[in-house]
Order: structure tokens, then sequence, then C-alpha cells
């Protein structure tokens, strides 16, 4: 529960001695993170434990149980679902008629822009203070989100890492992935190659149109095989932005449901090669070398539950798969 001292609680800072607040610290041992609200200043209890920080910062993955609750999950999972229907309506195509990428999921990004009922989802205080915590970092900013419906007999997600996707400087990046129904070793489950985020792989893996690192021969993962890691409605599992990561195939009938949110710190930087394009940057005009700050990626953290942010103008030109696109 947060502690919280806003408008309605003005009395305990009258009644609350400045020495219980030392001492409440010293138990605690972490300083509150404070928010401003309209309701006033207040601060947050830590989400996470030591023993998970430390988990993250070792093997570059975690998964937190039942962080979102049951009733959250129903709400958010049919409001993702009324996105992606909609995003995907002009596409007709067949399972076998689309890309080897498109094989392994539909993905749909930023649907915080342009589906109101998704962006509480994906300004989710709990996750995104749970990212800053894991990533170490005071303030987040949201990168995109991204649905990641992965249909009966899709195939599997090929191995690589996400941040040379990505033309930001700095690697203090986190993804926060979440599925509705949870996912198992059938559906297609994450896997994760444990450490490899502090391996210095730079190195871009294309599984676009082609297999992405291999595991077994490749000197990306050093041969460190992925730790699967099958999660429950309600969990979410986080990855570093270098931990080489894929998902299995889903042997199912039924559509393995995922969203995802990619934070990153606040300060950082566009990267130097203009070359590199991205809509998270190219969209608001942000120059190389110039922090990466606009109401295309707005603070996600710290940031008070339910403070939403106005999403920005829909891209020009539009850009498929992203608000606002639709076929010609």
């Amino acid at each position: 529960m947060p502690l919280f001292f806003g408008a309605g609680f003005r009395a305990l800072d009258v009644f609350l001695p400045v020495r219980f607040a030392v001492f409440f610290l010293a138990i605690v041992g972490t300083p509150f993170p404070r928010i401003h609200s309209g309701c006033g200043l207040y601060w947050v209890m830590p989400l996470t434990t030591d023993e998970q920080r430390k988990f993250f910062d070792e093997r570059g993955y975690l998964v937190v149980r039942g962080l979102l609750a049951p009733v959250e999950i129903a709400r958010f999972g049919a409001a993702v679902d009324r996105a992606v229907a909609a995003r995907c309506a002009h596409d007709q195509r067949s399972l076998e008629e689309r890309s080897r990428y498109e094989q392994s999921f539909r993905q749909c990004i930023n649907l915080w822009e342009d589906f109101a009922d998704v962006r509480p989802l994906s300004f989710h205080a709990k996750i995104a203070q749970t990212a800053a915590e894991l990533l170490d970092q005071p303030a987040l900013r949201l990168w995109h989100d991204q649905a990641l419906y992965k249909e009966g007999g899709g195939r599997a997600t090929d191995p690589h890492h996400d941040q040379p996707y990505w033309p930001l400087a700095e690697a203090n990046t986190i993804t926060a992935w979440i599925a509705f129904d949870g996912a198992d070793h059938e559906t297609g489950c994450m896997g994760y190659v444990p450490g490899s985020h502090r391996f210095g792989v730079r190195k871009f893996a294309n599984i676009f149109t082609e297999a992405g690192f291999d595991l077994e021969k490749g000197e990306e993962a050093r041969g460190v095989p992925p730790e699967f890691a099958p999660v429950q409605a309600g969990d979410v599992a986080f990855h570093h932005g270098m931990t080489i990561h894929l998902a299995r195939a889903n042997q199912t009938q039924r559509t393995r449901r995922v969203h995802t949110m990619i934070y990153f710190a606040d300060g950082s930087t566009r990267k130097a090669n203009a070359k590199h394009r991205h809509p998270s940057v190219d969209r608001a005009g942000i120059e190389p070398g110039a922090p990466v700050r606009s109401a295309v990626t707005p603070i996600a953290w710290p940031r008070a539950a339910g403070d939403l942010p106005e999403p920005p103008p829909p891209p020009e030109p539009r850009i498929p798969g992203w608000p606002s696109w639709e076929p010609a």
C-alpha cells in the first residue's frame, strides 16, 4: 500500500512526528519514490524484494507472480482483444499466407494511443514501478506497447534481443510481458538465455526474414541454453533489452494473447547514427544525440495510478501496424 500524504490526509502532516518517518525509513531501508498528482504528494512502498532484484540483475529476466488481479486480467484482456480485432480487421490472410515473421504473431503497436481502454494497462503504475525497480532507474518512459497474439499453429519466435532494434544510445531498457491466459510450453511461453544481457552482444538478430541467433552453434549465446518460464494469468514477465530470448510455437488451437510494454530510462538519448530510424523518435523529430522525450514516449514511472497521458497526433504518413493505419 502507498504511504500517502495528500489532499484529505493533510492532518497527518501535523500529527506525524518527523522522528516516526525516520524510524520507518530505517526499518524499510529504502526511501520512497515521490509522486506528484492532483491529490498532492505521496510516497510508495517498494514492490520488489532484494532477491528479485538480484535475480533480474544476474539473469536478465524475472517473472513476478500475481502482479495483476483477476479482475484486471479480464478487463484488460477484453480491451486488447477489441483493439487487435479492430487493427487487424483488414487482414483476411490465412496463417500460411503471411510472412515468416507474421506467422509468429499478430503485432499491433501503440494500442494505448487509439484505444482508451488499453491505456490504463500500458501505463499501469504497479507494472511500471516494478520495471523501474528491476532496472534500478528513478524514472521510465514508454518506448511503445504492443500486442503479440500468437494464433493457434503460430510458429516459434526466433532467438533475438531487443536493444539493437531501437535507436537508443543507452541500454537501459526493459520489457513487461503479460499473457492474459497464461502461457506454457504448448501455447508459446518465453525462454531466456540467462545472463546474456551481460554478454555485450550488439549484433542485430534478423527475425524478420531469417532465423535470428543460433543458440547451439552461434557465439552470441555462448552455448548457454535458454530457461523457459511458463506463466499464469496475472503474472508479469520482465526481461532486459539485452537479454536473448525466444518463444515456443503455439501447438494448440487457441490464441496466446499477450500484451507488452517496453520501457526505457528517462534521459536516454537517440543514437548518433541518423540512419537508424524508428517511429518512437522520428514522429517527434528527436535529433541524433538528443534526449528522447516527447508525447510519443510519455513518462510511465513515476506516475500516479489513473494519471494517464494524452495521446499524440497520429503518425504522418501512416505506418503499418501503428495507430490509425488503414490499407489503401
